[in-house]
């Protein structure tokens, strides 16, 4: 298996170059390059085609979540691995929203830097224990109330219109639905007009059968 390519990016250069030399050493890593934040990491990334970027997060010009974002639109096929002192709930989720493929520590051991910069590289995804615990603890915070499925019109209905559809399939008139909607009724017969519209239906019953077709309702 060929060494992986590893992009160095943290504003600290003695970091930097100690790093470098730490993997350097291992014959599974190349280092490829070095940068001293975001906007280099950039640069260097286009010209030196990485596999794997080692990415600060906390660093001036262009952070690391802000160059993280960037190579994942510029160069989806490198993977970001952010490497930092902090594991905070914010920096930890705006680096996986941007599209870091996993979180370490600055802390971590050389062996376990390897293994996951190599993990990395196979698309793997690679969380320090503490930081998986926050993530864990983050699915476990989320309502677990079913979500609604996704419509499947080619232009949905909006809220409004499925309050508007859902009365309309009780048979009840635009009046009646005006006024359990606390709407005008010229307002109701337009949300009526385009329910048909959407749902391709000629008439209210063909539009609540539909409905019922395309579990709207």
């Amino acid at each position: 298996m060929s060494a992986v390519r590893v992009l160095v990016v943290d504003d600290q250069a003695l970091f930097r170059e100690a790093l470098g030399t730490l993997l350097g050493a291992r014959p599974e890593i190349e280092v490829v390059g070095e940068a001293g934040d975001g906007h280099q990491a950039l640069e260097r990334a286009a010209a030196l085609a990485p596999d794997v970027v080692l990415m600060d997060l906390h660093m001036p010009v262009l952070d690391g979540i802000g160059a993280t974002r960037r190579l994942r639109v510029e160069q989806p096929g490198v993977r970001v691995l952010a490497l930092t002192t902090f594991d905070d709930d914010e920096d930890v989720f705006a680096a996986l929203r941007a599209g870091a493929l996993g979180y370490l520590l600055k802390d971590v051991s050389a062996d376990r830097l390897v293994e996951a910069v190599q993990a990395a590289a196979r698309g793997e995804s690679v969380l320090q224990p503490s930081v998986a615990a926050k993530v864990v603890a983050r699915f476990a915070q989320l309502d677990d109330a079913p979500r609604p499925r996704p419509q499947p019109l080619v232009v949905p209905l909006s809220d409004r219109e499925l309050d508007v559809l859902r009365l309309l399939a009780d048979g009840r008139s635009n009046r009646e639905i005006a006024t359990a909607l606390f709407l005008a009724e010229g307002t109701v017969k337009n949300h009526v007009t385009n329910v048909l519209a959407k749902l391709g239906a000629r008439d209210r019953t063909q539009a609540a059968l539909r409905a019922r077709a395309l579990d709207l309702l």
